[in-house]
């Protein structure tokens, strides 16, 4: 039976070390450039290929990610990172922008790839696409079921998250960030809106709620599962964690490690209680089993930060000392704890037992006095949780690092040479030394042969076996045989290092300049959403009506030839569309219509260079909507590099998140108040933004609080080659849209 590959996030070297000695069969991390987590250390190339030589040296894979949007001004800088992993021998790289996949198979045809959970991968459709691409492993959503997973039958490996910060948006389409904060998800540097607070709106009034972090999920936690996800035929288990601490990474994997293990030896694999406080002081922001294993609610709406465990309370306060009954734990100097109700947290520098001596460990079941650094007098009874343990850390970094097992042959003959060689399994590297001789004075003995090639010294390798052919009555110097041992570990390293090196390549791209001609001919199309709009905009001259109502298309579909549906984001692709108009949001659906439907592609695509335009363009769609992310200078240069017809969108409220999670289901506890269209409801910010809250099918979108409006900007676009423009109506009038058009 294959083992089901563990899969561990590395930010930093320390990362690295834990995740390679608590049993990783792989990590991922990334360079300093083009990975979806920007903020994290990450490796220069130096470092890089370090990291890659090191890992190999335990027999760990490297994924490396690439995992952003690609802007046409980095094409040639990613494709030149990209031949520089190949050349050092990275096994993988993951990857989301769907033009450079198809470059980077074309240029360098033996980079394995993954696509990135940021690819939105939920169906078969889709993921076939991606198989017939060359691409080798799928990174499945998030919010997908196992059964989902295991449904799709397609012969690609698979990859799902099991542990660690989930996102409350599909993975690959949140522009929350972006839109408001003006850095980009999908560009690895997002500023966390679903963890910042927010009041639940009802029209004009807010509803009660006595939580504020209305889009903060709990942690996934998969431990009590674990036999269920292996023998689902997952190929890869990953744990989240590239932000965290090194401690997190090495424990979280060594408890995963054990368990693994356990299950193949067909021992009991149960998470211990011990194991589980100890992951929950690493971090933690209550846990789920997530969407994984439909569990219902994966929120944690009170506090986004970390948790913790509860240790004890207040049982005293005053402006300068702080008295506490510690109930379920212990506690020490180098501690970190949190004061619950208040939010509020400390490190322990000075700790004083109920005696008012300086001590460095209070036990449990004990009082122990703290500096009131904060002059704020807590209540007594106040939670007291610990968020960092000083021991736990302590124990983590005392790290004991693998071993690799070698054997070696001996075959040592008078009048012949010296031969021993080095295996560990599957690499083998041999030596021959000087002629046999006739021992004179002092034989050496198989004994001492033995002893001499099992001093190891610092080196990974423990010796297992010797198989030894030898004459009695020899002579071979001992130094000999030191230098030899020498030799054979140095170079099996360097194999094991060096295993996967590739040969230096030429890589060159196609001019992609074909200066698109300069055009005054401005065609607009219009999305509506209620039939209303429609027919306020009949009146102008349109080019493309898009409505995401399929009733409102199905009734105007033969009156008006250029009416759109626009299909939903999260889609099973299960509806046989022929010949019709469609705006299309996600790849399943255009691997699927493309061939027998009039196909748009739709902004949520994250289209940002001209690879992307013309790889969707081959499969049939006939016009491309670029991303709502890049600036005009890279529209410039996509117009520059792509024949195909592209749309932009000039004026609209722009769908900032796409989620499985409703917060009017839970808060209002009313499955069905979405459903009676009476009343509107939003999300209200810190500032007073209101960002509206609408529903399709039991998914919940964000819109952005205000509208993008390009309009100014048209004939600078025309000059660059483009004259599809997309205006987007949200709650427009008649006469909201008449204002729009008169500025046309």
């Amino acid at each position: 039976m294959k083992k089901v590959e563990l899969l561990c996030p590395v930010g930093n070297k320390d990362m690295l070390y834990q995740a390679i000695h608590n049993g990783a069969d792989a990590v991922y991390l990334a360079g300093k450039r083009f990975g979806a987590r920007k903020f994290a250390n990450n490796f220069s190339d130096s470092e890089l290929v370090s990291a890659i030589e090191y890992s190999h040296l335990y027999g760990v894979k490297v994924y490396v990610t690439v995992n952003t949007m690609i802007y046409m001004s980095e094409v040639s800088s990613v494709m030149d990172y990209l031949k520089f992993l190949y050349i050092n021998g990275v096994d993988a790289v993951i990857m989301q922008d769907i033009g450079l996949i198809k470059l980077a198979r074309e240029k360098i045809s033996g980079l394995e790839i993954h696509a990135s959970t940021q690819c939105h991968n939920h169906n078969k459709e889709q993921i076939s696409l991606l198989k017939g691409m060359g691409v080798t492993r799928v990174v499945m959503a998030r919010e997908m079921s196992l059964n989902e997973i295991k449904s799709i039958d397609v012969d690609i490996e698979k990859e799902v998250f099991v542990y660690g910060a989930l996102c409350v948006c599909y993975s690959g389409c949140c522009l929350f960030s972006s839109m408001n904060g003006g850095r980009s998800g999908n560009r690895g540097e997002c500023v966390g809106s679903c963890r910042l607070p927010y009041k639940l709106m009802c029209d004009d009034k807010e509803i009660d709620c006595e939580d504020e972090y209305l889009l903060s999920t709990r942690d996934l936690n998969t431990l009590d599962k674990l036999p269920l996800l292996i023998e689902s035929g997952i190929d890869s288990l990953k744990i989240e964690g590239r932000m965290k601490s090194p401690y997190y990474v090495g424990y979280v994997t060594k408890v995963y490690r054990r368990l693994i293990d356990a299950y193949y030896n067909g021992e009991n694999c149960n998470v211990t209680t011990k194991e589980l406080i100890n992951l929950k002081k690493l971090f933690n922001r209550k846990y789920t089993f997530g969407y994984l294993f439909n569990e219902k609610s994966i929120m944690n709406r009170k506090s986004p930060n970390h948790l913790g465990v509860n240790i004890g309370k207040v049982i005293k306060c005053d402006k300068r000392k702080i008295y506490i009954k510690l109930d379920s734990d212990s506690l020490s100097q180098e501690d970190g704890i949190r004061f619950v109700n208040s939010n509020k947290g400390m490190m322990i520098n000075r700790l004083y037992n109920d005696k008012y001596l300086l001590v460095n460990h209070i036990p449990c079941g004990s009082i122990c006095i703290l500096d009131n650094k904060f002059g704020y007098i807590f209540k007594s009874g106040e939670i007291i949780s610990k968020t960092i343990d000083s021991a736990l850390i302590k124990e983590i970094s005392n790290v004991c690092e693998k071993v690799i097992n070698i054997s070696y042959k001996v075959y040592a003959k008078k009048g012949e040479k010296l031969f021993i060689s080095i295996s560990d399994g599957d690499n083998t590297y041999s030596v021959y030394g000087s002629i046999v001789e006739e021992s004179i004075n002092r034989c050496i003995s198989a004994s001492d042969i033995e002893n001499k090639l099992s001093k190891l010294g610092n080196t990974p390798y423990r010796c297992n076996d010797i198989e030894m052919d030898i004459d009695d009555n020899i002579f071979i110097p001992i130094s000999e045989i030191n230098n030899i041992r020498r030799e054979l570990t140095d170079n099996l390293s360097l194999i094991r290092k060096n295993i996967l090196k590739r040969a230096d390549f030429d890589l060159k791209l196609d001019d992609n300049n074909i200066n698109r001609s300069f055009s005054t001919i401005k065609n607009i199309s219009v999305l509506v959403r209620n039939e209303e709009q429609l027919e306020s905009i009949l009146k102008y001259n349109i080019k493309d009506i898009y409505t995401p109502d399929y009733d409102l298309y199905i009734k105007y579909k033969d009156k008006y030839d250029n009416i759109y549906y626009r299909t939903k984001r999260v889609n099973n692709c299960k509806y046989n569309y022929n010949n019709d108009n469609l705006l299309v949001c996600e790849l399943g659906e255009i691997n699927k219509y493309s061939k027998n439907n009039n196909v748009i592609s739709d902004y949520f695509l994250n289209v940002s260079n001209s690879y992307s335009v013309d790889f969707l363009s081959s499969l049939g769609v006939k016009r491309v909507s670029l991303s709502v992310e890049i600036d005009d200078y890279e529209i410039e240069n996509i117009a520059k590099g792509s024949k195909s017809e592209l749309e932009i969108i000039i004026y609209g409220r722009i769908e900032v998140m796409i989620m499985k999670y409703c917060p009017l289901s839970e808060i209002i506890n009313n499955c069905r108040v979405c459903k009676s269209n009476k009343h509107s409801y939003y999300l209200k910010s810190t500032d007073n933004k209101l960002y509206p809250i609408i529903h399709s099918d039991c998914y919940t979108s964000i819109m952005n609080s205000f509208n993008t409006d390009k309009i100014a900007n048209i004939d600078s676009y025309l000059k660059m080659g483009i004259n599809n423009f997309r205006i987007e109506l949200f709650d427009e009038n008649s006469e909201d849209i008449d204002k729009i058009f008169k500025r046309l």
